[in-house]
């Protein structure tokens, strides 16, 4: 215990120093984490117990991250982000894994096991430093962000089957049909603890939690509801992250996700700093001086080809830029892939030389991920030029006043702008999807905007308080409530309308300082002209 304390301490000095000094450069925490890990590996020896204390520790970093993106995702939201999920994340999956299994039996001669578990361990990308960058830069609600996350949820339900078939590998005792049924059923099991009790429990605990009118005791109760559902998971043989990730889809279902939400932020930031010094002390600097040009040509090739596949299957299905986005992030190798070459080293699959020339690889890939992704747009500008030509006239204000705010240019926003053209109702589209933008105006629309009504100085700059009526019609469930608070930040004054596409989304936004609020599902878009033409009669403005 004497030694963990004493590790810590220095960590956090350490860390502290050399993250102060990297920012002056503007280089992430991730890094300076990192080279944190890489400067006690050198200089302090804490002994093994010591050192797997820490990493246990650091694994909570994880589970955290995990937990705060299930409170992203509720339920209904996994449903309504299945095609990024389990088509774009399916098809990334299996095809790096097979191409990488490919290349490491027939280039390189490695046996068919070891060379299945090296594929799939290469398939799999950074959770923990692609969705920190991403809620930095403000990316993980862009189109490219959302397939990203997609991808990465896919990635880290896709453990569970590759550690499965590790075991496969080496069980000397049970065979393949008792290991599939067995992990079958304790995946049931797990989904019915987590889901079914949390559906009816988990909302009545935070109220009585609630009642004690404790801010201490309402934080205890959340760690203890994350770790309860990391331990059920890890018992019935999942990670601890799949269970912190529906612990956090269940609560996200609830009242209390963005107050749970705000609470656990800076706590899951500094285990996720702990987690990172657990990676820079992976890296042997024996092994780099030995092997630095085969790693250098390992990390090049390994990211490139990553790529490459990922940007060929994505672009059947979406823009060629959003496609290269979506690639250059998720194209290095992740911390699960250390879990997988560490169980495989211990199952005697990979040799102790390959798995530390892998490990050093991986920890390099990670590290250049952050400045990857801090000039994505400048790297997605190489390939394919973002379309500025036509949205130069949509960045600036058209200067309207007693005009309604059509937040969202979907079906229903088309719809409605539709009825306004035939009522002859002045108007102003705010969309922050770049090719909507342009096909609107590809399209003659001389009244949409690039721009994101999430931010109070957007709306500020197209005058709400000076419009008739401001009228949301998002699909995007988190997009909507933050829009929707954003309108409610101005006050009772504001004329607004919020379409909503179920009871769930009706009740989540019910607590905001929202005029109407229609429920698509028990009206029509012809009720919203009725209702616009009467803020037209009865406003003052």
């Amino acid at each position: 215990m004497e030694h963990l304390l004493i590790g810590l301490i220095v960590t956090i000095a350490i860390a502290t120093v050399v993250n102060v000094f990297l920012k002056k450069f503007d280089i992430p925490t991730v890094i300076g984490y990192i080279f944190t890990g890489l400067i006690i590996a050198q200089i302090f020896d804490f002994g093994e117990e010591s050192r797997e204390a820490l990493t246990h520790l650091a694994e909570f970093g994880i589970v955290f991250l995990m937990f705060t993106i299930g409170l992203e995702f509720s339920i209904s939201h996994m449903k309504a982000m299945k095609k990024e999920v389990f088509v774009y994340g399916g098809l990334q999956v299996v095809l790096s894994s097979l191409f990488f299994t490919f290349l490491a039996h027939e280039f390189f001669g490695i046996e068919i096991k070891t060379a299945i578990v090296i594929g799939m361990a290469l398939s799999l990308s950074s959770t923990a430093i692609v969705l920190k960058v991403l809620n930095e830069n403000g990316d993980i609600h862009t189109s490219y962000g959302r397939v990203t996350l997609g991808i990465l949820l896919f990635q880290d339900l896709a453990v569970i089957p590759m550690l499965l078939m590790i075991s496969i590998f080496t069980s000397e005792n049970a065979s393949v049909s008792e290991l599939l049924l067995h992990t079958i059923v304790s995946a049931i099991i797990v989904f019915l603890i987590l889901f079914v009790v949390g559906k009816f429990f988990i909302e009545r605990f935070f109220d009585w939690v609630t009642s004690s009118d404790s801010e201490e005791i309402f934080l205890a109760s959340v760690i203890l509801i994350v770790i309860g559902a990391s331990v059920i998971a890890e018992f019935f043989g999942f990670s601890y992250t799949l269970g912190a990730f529906i612990a956090g889809m269940t609560i996200a279902e609830t009242k209390y996700r963005y107050s749970i939400e705000a609470d656990l932020v800076p706590f899951r930031d500094i285990l996720l700093g702990i987690f990172f010094v657990t990676i820079g002390m992976q890296i042997d600097v024996n092994i780099i001086a030995e092997f630095g040009f085969t790693i250098l040509g390992l990390l090049v090739v390994i990211m490139l080809i990553k790529a490459l596949i990922i940007f060929i299957a994505l672009r059947f299905f979406m823009q060629n830029r959003s496609a290269i986005k979506s690639a250059l992030a998720v194209m290095q190798v992740g911390e699960f892939a250390l879990a997988i070459f560490a169980l495989a080293k211990t199952n005697n699959l990979i040799d102790s030389q390959t798995n530390q020339i892998m490990i050093v690889t991986i920890v390099l890939s990670m590290i250049v991920t952050p400045f990857i992704l801090k000039n994505i747009k400048f790297l997605a500008n190489m390939f394919f030029k973002e379309p500025t030509q036509l949205r130069e006239r949509a960045l600036v204000s058209t200067g309207y006043q007693n005009h309604i705010l059509v937040c969202g240019y979907g079906a229903v926003g088309k719809l409605l702008v539709e009825r306004l053209k035939e009522k002859n109702i002045l108007y102003v589209i705010l969309e922050h999807d770049v090719k909507l933008v342009d096909d609107a105006i590809e399209k003659g629309e001389k009244s949409i905007f690039l721009a994101n009504a999430a931010q109070k100085s957007i709306l500020e700059h197209f005058d709400i308080k000076n419009s008739m009526a401001i009228i949301t019609t998002m699909n995007n469930s988190h997009q909507l409530r933050l829009v929707a608070e954003n309108i409610s930040s101005f006050g009772e004054n504001i004329n607004s309308i919020v379409t909503v596409k179920n009871k769930s989304e009706e009740e989540n936004i019910s607590d905001l300082n929202i005029t109407h609020i229609i429920n698509r599902r028990e009206t029509i878009t012809d009720l919203l002209a009725t209702q616009i033409c009467a803020f037209k009669v009865l406003s003052n403005k």
